[in-house]
């Protein structure tokens, strides 16, 4: 599978560049999220059909009954994660096309991700392949248990909503780390943030937010 990591006309930088203005009059200000946004050619997560619309503020089919999430929601999530450090391992529940993979990977040391759909998770190695994204591990799982061998994590992000958070993430975070998760169910989602110190597990709840399900089962 080849791409166009460069793309042109409806998928160029400078059109890439409209949309990362966007988000910084939307209220994205981490500096580093942005970059990383600038860097990253979303129009390649996407089916070809969809690339002229991969850099509009908003979240597109990518099979499966699967999306991949609007722009400002990436830089929102991305922010609350990484604001004011650079964690070394991440933990990522819901690989899905593999973009939020690689902007974790922009902004950290080490990101391992978990994708319950095999085609989904095949075409996002072959983008990390493409994009030279070297401290990416991938595996197919199902996602509600994390990483456990690979824990604890600085960070963990989940990019589908469980109706309550599973406790078997928050046991995966390290001390001083950070979970940023949407939880509910339909359109009764809230975006949440939980910070552990030692024992104490601090929780935020920010905005409402909509994501497809969390699922359990492995599809192959």
């Amino acid at each position: 599978m080849n791409f166009d990591l460069q793309g042109i006309g409806m998928t160029s930088r400078r059109t890439r560049l409209r949309l990362i203005e966007r988000l910084r009059k939307n209220g994205i200000q981490n500096e580093a999220v942005l970059e990383a946004m600038t860097e990253i050619p979303r129009h390649i997560f996407v089916d070809e059909a969809l690339a002229h619309r991969a850099y509009e503020d908003t979240a597109l089919p990518i099979g499966h009954s699967q999306t991949i999430s609007q722009p400002y929601i990436v830089a929102r999530m991305t922010e609350l994660l990484c604001s004011g450090w650079k964690p070394k391992r991440v933990l990522e529940v819901g690989a899905g096309s593999g973009y939020q993979t690689a902007i974790l990977a922009r902004l950290s040391t080490q990101v391992y991700t978990v994708e319950r759909i095999a085609p989904l998770l095949e075409k996002a190695k072959l983008r990390f392949k493409a994009l030279k994204l070297n401290n990416v591990s991938a595996k197919l799982s199902d996602g509600r248990w994390g990483w456990p061998e690979q824990g604890p994590f600085d960070a963990i992000m989940v990019t589908a909503a469980p109706e309550q958070t599973p406790s078997e993430l928050l046991e995966q975070l390290a001390d001083g780390g950070r979970l940023v998760i949407p939880v509910g169910s339909g359109s009764e989602q809230m975006l949440k943030v939980y910070k552990r110190q030692g024992a104490e597990i601090e929780e935020s709840s920010l905005e409402q937010v909509r994501f497809v399900p969390l699922l359990g089962g492995v599809v192959r």
